[in-house]
């Protein structure tokens, strides 16, 4: 074993780091190619909307109307556009979230530390690694400290191989077998840290060569996609059968099959719902970067569905709830309570000196670790004068924490001394049973331990011992200990976490605090951010002795436990699922890893968290901050009450279009819509379900109801009758505009003209209304949303011409008609969604 000694190593500087990564590239697997203009228009030509436009074009040039063909083909060219613009959105969201998700590093540039994402890893690099990091390149240990690394993604054996750091003579070896030096892409360190030289990046590395493909995020199968592709396929063979129909009627009643067929296009055009799978892509390509910005990472997307259905938060205390900047506020020994203020002159109470020496003794040297960073800013002060501080001490081994006894010690051995001085810390009761106490000094220790607690304070136990002989022994337990003290650290609240504590209690959602700390420091902080039942706690030698049914009565109405080791973190989350709730979990260590992946939505720690428990969340919680988790659950309630928007729309306004492309052929009456107006709606309705409804801000009520239940589909019967309802009342103001035009003795061109007119503005008010089922138009319009803006001025703009530039009218099958009609029709538009408006706000005035 070597020790770990980072102190003067300086690592690369940053314009030499700059300089090879664009030599050398990211350290990265070869990606699959990015979908290409030319492969996304092949993509678009194998959709059925295409298919049928091209089909219209084509009949248009056999019946000889040249005109009316070139502009459903010119169509063709605006649809490959704006599906373009919308599949770049979406890669430039997906490789955002792919930069992210890139597994971390943390190496030494310009003598400092920095965690940077793997992929920015270059050959030359100084690593890094400690316990659960996911190695990001091929290296070479330099220096190591009880390296052991899984190595089983390389070789398939699962026992972890021992590590050595790189001596004179030793061969770089493949992966395998205890005892090298090397350390290999993607394997995972299990025990111990080091310091690693890369020499491999990329395809340069083993995985590379074997061509392993690690994971990303990706636009996996979920449910909503399973659901929506059941009403597509649904309605296409509802579709497809009303359009064999409308050709048989058409061609048999009117003995003209070519007009037939157009009239069967024109309707499958209206009916197929073609815009349900690019908004689901849309919205949770879109969801996870909007997410991303709260600083949480997707990395599985069904997470997103299920964030809304979240009933119970389970989070860390330490670091989540809490800023994680420790600093040391007390201490204990010889029976006497000292304060210490760590923002003065930094001094040490003369009884505490011991207990202070020792545990800066007991700290690593250069740590990560926020309570032995807060030992060490004792050197800092006065305290850093005395004798107590041995710069010039030899590190000799160290005895890392184990599951079983939380306390690590620290061997040392002066410049001018043969004996061995061993400095040890931990949890209180680790401590005391490394002292062998008896059942009454037990006692006595709960007591101040207790009275420390009680302050909020977190507190680890101090104790030193020394040894002659050179061979040391392999456990801590073979020392002979004395208790020196006790230490107790301020952590304080996070700003904020208060008030998202209150916000997740309206949005019907219990929190729940996991700690390793004492019950009365948990307490402490529990009353700071106005957790309920913050008396009630469960620790986790009682959760050990409670049976299944014990914990699944006591889980209902407990909001803390403490002293709980990560291992029974998997216990209290399937407790809790088995009582029925939607569970959101965090952690940050290997052994929390179980819990995450058996919880509805597993949340991993970005910051101070290891690679195996974020590859085993879906979310990361990029700041480690419980107000994210808040952001991203309040996200998630607003991305899918905007699907659900989107999806009632779509419904909505489908029901006119079809019916319009119904009604005429099978009443031998003149024909209103065609291929060409099919393609005019499509250019509104594309942008308004996709983008429009994506970019809507949340209800101003989100977070003040329940959570929706988790087998919650798009659409509830209620819901889906409201959508309908909208369209078939559009439909029926169409119906009356056409007929009252037909009998008061307009051409078949003007009355298409005066019924498309009012298609499109009901169309608009469809897009309005639907912003909101709680709030109505008036209300919503007071929300900025530049999308609605783009698309209500395009389609007017577009409308206007169409109407009265002679060619295009001409085109469209158009007449000319008097303003004031124009200006019917469009009130006619508006009126169709005022029973909505009505509804809206007496559902609101009869819940107020």
């Amino acid at each position: 074993m070597t020790l770990l000694n980072i102190d003067s190593v300086k690592g690369l500087s940053s314009g030499e780091a700059a300089d090879k990564l664009k030599v050398e590239g990211y350290n990265e697997l070869p990606e699959s190619k990015k979908r290409g203009f030319f492969w996304i228009v092949f993509e678009v030509i194998h959709e059925p909307m295409f298919l049928l436009l091209v089909a219209s074009g084509l009949l248009y040039f056999i019946l000889g109307d040249f005109s009316e063909g070139v502009m459903l083909m010119s169509f063709v060219v605006v649809i490959i556009g704006i599906t373009v613009y919308q599949e770049q959105k979406t890669e430039r969201a997906l490789e955002a979230l792919r930069n992210l998700s890139s597994p971390r590093a943390l190496v030494i540039r310009d003598g400092e530390h920095k965690r940077i994402p793997g992929r920015e890893v270059v050959m030359g690099d100084m690593l890094i690694l400690v316990e659960g990091d996911r190695v990001p390149a091929d290296g070479i240990l330099l220096s190591s400290n009880n390296v052991s690394v899984d190595e089983s993604l390389l070789t398939g054996e699962s026992v972890p191989v021992r590590k050595r750091s790189l001596k004179e003579g030793m061969a770089v070896q493949r992966p395998g077998g205890d005892d090298q030096p090397s350390v290999f892409s993607g394997t995972l360190v299990v025990r111990g840290q080091g310091l690693v030289e890369v020499r491999s990046t990329g395809s340069g590395t083993e995985m590379g060569k074997i061509g392993v493909v690690l994971q990303t995020v990706e636009r996996g199968e979920t449910r909503l996609k399973g659901e929506i592709a059941k009403i597509v396929k649904t309605i296409a063979v509802v579709g497809i059968t009303l359009c064999a129909i409308i050709v048989i009627v058409y061609g048999i009643t009117r003995s003209n099959w070519i007009e037939g067929f157009l009239a069967g296009i024109t309707l499958a055009m209206a009916i197929l719902p073609e815009e349900f799978p690019v908004i689901l892509t849309v919205f949770l390509a879109f969801g996870a970067w909007r997410i991303s910005r709260k600083n949480v990472l997707t990395r599985q997307v069904p997470a997103i569905e299920t964030l809304g259905s979240a009933t119970v938060l389970c989070v860390d205390k330490t670091g989540t709830l809490t800023q994680n900047r420790m600093s040391v506020k007390k201490f204990f020994s010889h029976g006497e309570m000292c304060d210490h203020d760590s923002t003065g002159t930094n001094n040490v109470a003369e009884v505490c000196h011991n207990v202070a020496e020792f545990s800066i003794l007991a700290s690593k040297k250069d740590p990560f670790d926020p309570m032995e960073k807060a030992l060490l800013q004792l050197g800092h002060g006065d305290f850093g004068t005395t004798e107590h501080i041995h710069t010039n001490w030899e590190l000799v081994q160290e005895y890392p924490l184990l599951p079983d006894l939380l306390a690590m010690s620290n061997v040392w051995r002066s410049p001018s001394g043969s004996d061995y001085v061993i400095a040890a810390k931990g949890a209180p009761e680790a401590i005391a049973d490394l002292c062998h106490f008896d059942p009454q000094m037990l006692q006595d220790l709960a007591v101040h331990v207790d009275v420390m607690a009680a302050e909020g304070l977190r507190v680890l136990g101090v104790a030193k011992a020394s040894f002659k002989s050179t061979d040391l022994p392999q456990e801590q337990h073979d020392f002979s200990f004395e208790f020196l003290g006790l230490v107790g650290f301020a952590d304080p609240v996070r700003p904020g976490v208060a008030e998202a504590v209150s916000e997740c209690y309206s949005a019907g959602m219990r929190i729940i605090m996991i700690t390793g700390d004492y019950p009365l420091t948990a307490r402490n902080i529990a009353r700071q951010i106005g957790l309920a039942n913050a008396d009630q706690c469960i620790t986790g030698a009682e959760l050990e002795a409670m049976s299944a049914e014990e914990l699944s009565h006591s889980i209902g109405s407990v909001t803390i436990f403490a002293r709980v080791v990560p291992e029974q973190k998997l216990r209290i989350v399937n407790a809790l699922k088995e009582n029925g709730e939607v569970v959101a979990m965090t952690g940050d260590g290997v052994n929390d890893a179980p819990a995450l992946k058996s919880a509805d939505i597993g949340i991993a720690m970005g910051g101070r968290g290891t690679d195996v428990a974020r590859e085993s969340s879906s979310l990361v919680l990029l700041d480690d901050n419980f107000t994210s988790i808040v952001c991203a659950v309040r996200l998630g309630r607003r991305i899918f009450d905007n699907l659900k928007k989107a999806m009632a729309y779509i419904f909505s306004i489908h029901v006119p279009i079809a019916g319009m492309s119904l009604i005429p052929v099978l009443f031998n009456l003149p024909l209103i819509l065609l291929p060409v107006h099919i393609v005019f709606l499509e250019l509104i309705i594309d942008p308004a379900c996709s983008i429009v409804f994506e970019s809507e801000k949340e209800e101003h009520n989100v977070m003040k109801r329940r959570p929706r239940q988790k087998n919650e589909g798009l659409f509830t019967r209620s819901n889906l009758a409201l959508s309908l309802l909208q369209g078939v009342v559009v439909l029926g103001v169409v119906l009356i505009i056409y007929a009252s035009a037909l009998a008061r003795g307009f051409a078949e061109t003007e009355v298409r003209t005066l019924a498309f007119t009012t298609i499109v503005i009901a169309n608009l008010s469809l897009i309005l209304t639907n912003r909101s089922w709680a709030d109505t138009i008036f209300t919503s319009l007071r929300t900025k949303n530049n999308a609605l803006f783009w698309v209500f001025s395009g389609t007017l703009v577009c409308l206007f011409l169409v109407l009265y530039i002679p060619v295009l009218r001409d085109l469209f099958g158009f007449g000319s008609v008097p303003l004031f009609e124009l200006v019917m029709c469009a009130g006619a538009g508006v009126m169709s969604i005022i029973w909505f408006e009505c509804f809206k706000y007496w559902n609101k005035s009869k819940v107020v």
